[in-house]
């Protein structure tokens, strides 16, 4: 995966106190958007960096990583702004690597310590990152693997004990917490959507996929990212539970292609569920080349439905599958960037991204 210096920022930063306020309270919205680089260290950090706030009159602000080491700045060891936001800690990927090469095994508090890491700093950055703590994250895992096994035909009792539940009533009872069905309901539901954290240069997306395809795309941040997972649950008459699949990775390896600048198009089939007039506009979208725009009104001529501005605007919003569905492509009449739910720092960034790349000819 390339580094954030790669992918270029907005060209023009927002004012110096709306920065300083966002340092203040370590604004996620802004990571990416600018770093900040501290002249009495000579450091630069990311503005959610934990480290103790400069004055405002020890700061010089950068939009791009690369800028600051050019001016003689060095990289923060803590918030790492070479790194894509999300990065696991080098402390940190042993017990991560551990839970992938076993994920129905059960990490006690006791293991982490003989492995010589604390279990509060594990349950942090867990907190921080995924929005639940490890042992969450791994009852999670261990349930959706039992889901799969139940569907297919296993006794209860069998998948419980054989991801690690201690007692089978817990195990019922964390499943109809998780999934809102006993399991023994499981075999006539649709199979889950596995659920991934995608690291990229713009920060980190939540990636979610079936048998069938892509159903999920979003930055990790997003304001609507957990309405959009209960609509794409409800929608598929399922649930969304943290695990792996080889679409998620084929979807890591081709978006790593994307922002290296190598690839203009995926070869990944989507599940997008909606209404026949979303999945209207959302093929529309599909169809917009990459390094090309079209307006709200361009798509509403498209789909056969001038008046309908406003809707193809909200269909726009509702897409759940950023990138692939390439709703960052659609800019006002007057040709200004429009809203964008990851942010119109990174609207602006995908698109000269885009603008950058080379793209095949069109036969």
């Amino acid at each position: 995966m390339t580094t954030t210096e790669s992918i270029s920022r907005p060209a023009t930063l927002p004012p110096a106190d709306e920065m300083y306020a966002a340092i203040l309270r370590r604004d996620p919205d802004y990571d990416g958007v600018f770093f900040l680089a501290v002249t009495t260290t000579g450091i630069v950090c990311r503005p959610t960096c934990p480290a103790r706030k400069p004055k405002a009159e020890n700061i010089e602000y950068f939009a791009s990583v690369r800028d600051a080491l050019f001016a003689g700045y060095r990289p923060c060891r803590r918030c790492r702004p070479l790194e894509p936001a999300g990065t696991p800690p080098e402390w940190l990927r042993p017990v991560l690597e551990r839970v992938e090469a076993d994920p129905e095994a059960r990490i006690t508090d006791a293991d982490l310590r003989r492995d010589g890491v604390e279990p509060a700093r594990v349950r942090r950055w867990f907190v921080a990152n995924h929005g639940i703590t490890f042992h969450a994250y791994q009852r999670a895992r261990r349930l959706g693997l039992a889901l799969g096994r139940v569907r297919l035909g296993d006794d209860v009792t069998a998948a419980a004990y054989a991801h690690g539940f201690e007692s089978l009533s817990g195990f019922r009872e964390a499943f109809r917490r998780v999934f809102d069905i006993a399991p023994g309901s499981a075999k006539h539901v649709a199979a889950p959507i596995l659920v991934t954290r995608i690291l990229t240069p713009l920060g980190p997306m939540v990636a979610g996929a079936n048998d069938d395809g892509i159903a999920l795309l979003e930055f990790a941040e997003r304001r609507r990212l957990e309405r959009q997972v209960r609509t794409v649950s409800k929608r598929l008459e399922t649930t969304c539970t943290p695990g792996d699949h080889e679409w998620l990775r084929r979807l890591e390896a081709q978006l790593a292609e994307y922002f290296d600048g190598k690839r203009t198009t995926f070869d990944l089939p989507l599940v997008l569920p909606g209404t026949d007039f979303q999945r209207d506009v959302w093929a529309e979208l599909r169809d917009i080349a990459s390094g090309e725009t079209r307006s709200y009104d361009a798509i509403a001529r498209a789909i056969g439905r001038p008046k309908a501005v406003r809707a193809v605007g909200r269909a726009n919003g509702d897409n759940r599958v950023a990138i692939l569905v390439p709703c960052h492509r659609v800019i006002g009449a007057d040709g200004k960037l429009t809203g964008y739910g990851g942010g119109l720092w990174r609207k602006q960034a995908l698109l000269e991204l885009e603008a950058r790349t080379e793209r095949p000819a069109r036969t």
